[in-house]
C-alpha cells in the first residue's frame, strides 16, 4: 500500500481530551491531556504486569494526587485498554475523550509525519515488525485494543522514526549490497519524538534553532544522540535498529558484527538467544552485573564493575558526541535530556569534561545545582539540561491532526 508522506488534518472537529498511549510487552504507559493550550496534563500513569500475576493500574492527576491504584490480574492489552478507557469515563470530571495518540517505534521509509490510523496503515506497520521486533508488535496491539473497545474513537500513530526523514541519503546508507537498501535495510534513527520536543522547546525559549549546530543527547534506559542543523536531523547514533549507538540500560549499543557471527557459529547460540542477549542482558546491566539503572550504579562507588559500567557509558557518549560534530561542521549547543540526561549531573559531568577542545567550558557548580544551563559564561558552546516530554509532543500532533478543540466548560 502507499501512504501519503504528509497527511492533512482531518476535516472533522472533535472536542475534549486526548489520550496518549505507549504500549510495551507487559505494560501500557499513558497520559491524558486537555485539548486547550498549553495542553495541560490531566493524568499520568501505567498499567503494569499485563499477562502476569498481580497486575497494577495506577494514575495520578496534575498535582500528583492518586486518581486510582488498583491491582489484579490483567490478561492482555485488550483488557488493559478497556480498563483505562472505562476509568477515564468514570473519573475524568466530565472531560470527553476525543482521540487517542500512539507512540509507534517504526514508521518505515514512507511515514515522515503522524498518520491517522486506518486498516491499510495497520497492515503496512505489521510488515515492519521484523525491523523492530521488540516494540512494533506491542505498539500495534495497543491500536487494535483501542479499536476493539471504542471502534469510533479516532487514533493517530506518531513515529519515532519520522523526525529522521531529513537525514541526508549518505547518512542512511550501510555498506551492504545496494539491493538490501531497497528492501529496507538502511539507517532510520529513533527517539524522534523526543528530539522534536526539544527543538520545539528551544524555539519557545527564543533559541535560533535554524542557525545553530546542535547535538541533543537523549540518555535513558534507551539512549541515542542526534545532530541538528537548521532544526532538522542530519545524523544520529541509532540506525537500522534500536540496538545501535550508545550502550543503554540492557542494550549493547554499537557492536562488531563479527561478535554476532562468533556467538552463532562458535558458541552455538540460537538467533533468539542472541537477540535476548543483545536487547535484554547487555548495556549497563551486562557491564555491571548488577543493575540497568544508572542511579543504582552511581550509588555503588565501592563496586568496581558498577563504576566501570558508568565510565564505559560516559566514554561512549563522549565519543559519539564528538563524532556528531563532524556531520555538523562544528558545535554551538549541547542539550542533555531523557531520564539520565536531565537528572544525572554526575553523568553529564563525565561526558563533558574532556571536550574543552570543542568549545565546551563546563560549570560544575551549575551542573550540580540543577541549573538548566550548565556551561560557564565564557563557554563558546551552550550546554543545557532540558526534560523531554514525548507524550505532550504526541498530544500536540493528535490535536493538530484531528483539529481537537477544548471541551465546553460545564459540559
Amino acid at each position: 500500500m502507499t501512504e501519503p508522506r504528509r497527511s492533512r488534518p482531518a476535516s472533522t472537529t472533535a472536542s475534549g481530551a486526548i489520550l496518549v498511549i505507549n504500549c510495551g510487552s507487559s505494560s501500557v504507559k499513558f497520559a491524558l491531556f486537555a485539548a486547550e493550550e498549553p495542553l495541560p496534563r490531566l493524568w499520568s500513569g501505567a498499567i503494569e504486569r499485563i499477562g502476569l500475576a498481580n497486575g497494577r493500574f495506577h494514575a495520578v492527576d496534575a498535582e500528583g494526587a492518586t486518581v486510582l491504584d488498583e491491582t489484579g490480574d490483567i490478561a492482555d492489552h485488550d483488557t488493559a485498554l478497556r480498563l483505562l478507557l472505562d476509568a477515564i469515563e468514570r473519573h475524568s470530571s466530565g472531560a470527553r475523550l476525543a482521540a487517542v495518540g500512539h507512540r509507534v517505534v517504526h514508521g518505515g521509509p514512507e511515514c515522515d509525519c503522524p498518520v491517522v490510523v486506518t486498516a491499510a496503515l495497520e497492515a503496512r506497520l505489521r510488515q515492519l515488525i521484523p525491523l523492530a521486533p521488540l516494540h512494533q508488535p506491542h505498539n500495534l496491539a495497543g491500536i487494535a485494543a483501542v479499536r476493539s473497545a471504542r471502534p469510533s474513537l479516532p487514533q493517530v500513530a506518531c513515529f519515532d522514526t519520522a523526525f529522521h526523514h531529513s537525514l541526508p541519503r549518505l547518512a542512511t546508507l550501510t555498506a551492504l549490497p545496494r539491493e538490501l537498501y531497497e528492501q529496507g535495510v538502511r539507517r532510520y534513527g529513533f527517539h524522534g519524538l523526543s528530539y522534536e520536543y526539544i527543538v520545539d522547546a528551544l524555539r519557545r525559549d527564543s533559541v535560533d534553532v535554524n542557525r545553530e549546530r546542535i547535538v541533543v543527547a537523549h540518555l535513558g534506559n534507551g539512549a541515542s544522540m542526534c545532530a541538528l542543523k537548521g532544526g532538522r536531523s542530519v545524523e544520529t547514533t541509532m540506525g537500522f535498529s534500536t540496538l545501535a549507538g550508545l550502550p543503554m540500560g540492557t542494550r549493547c549499543g554499537d557492536l562488531d558484527p563479527g561478535i554476532v557471527l562468533y556467538l552463532l557459529a562458535e558458541k552455538g547460540m540460537t538467533v533468539e538467544q542472541v537477540q535476548h542477549l543483545l536487547y535484554e542482558e547487555s548495556g549497563l546491566l551486562g557491564l555491571s552485573g548488577a543493575s540497568r539503572n544508572m542511579q543504582d550504579l552511581l550509588a555503588r562507588p565501592a563496586e568496581p564493575a558498577a563504576v566501570e559500567a558508568v565510565e564505559a557509558f560516559c566514554y561512549q557518549a563522549r565519543r559519539h558526541l564528538a563524532a556528531l560534530t563532524a556531520a555538523l561542521g562544528g558545535l554551538d549547543r549541547v542539550v542533555f535530556t531523557g531520564g539520565i540526561g536531565a537528572n544525572a549531573p554526575a553523568v553529564r559531568a563525565k561526558i563533558c569534561v574532556g571536550l574543552e577542545y570543542l568549545g565546551i567550558a563546563f560549570d560544575a557548580e551549575r551542573n550540580a545545582g540543577g541549573a538548566p544551563t550548565i556551561s560557564a559564561e565564557k563557554s563558546r558552546v551552550v550546554v543545557e539540561a532540558i526534560p523531554t516530554d514525548e507524550e505532550r509532543m504526541i498530544a500536540r500532533h493528535v490535536r493538530d491532526m484531528l483539529a481537537v478543540k477544548p471541551a465546553a466548560r460545564g459540559a
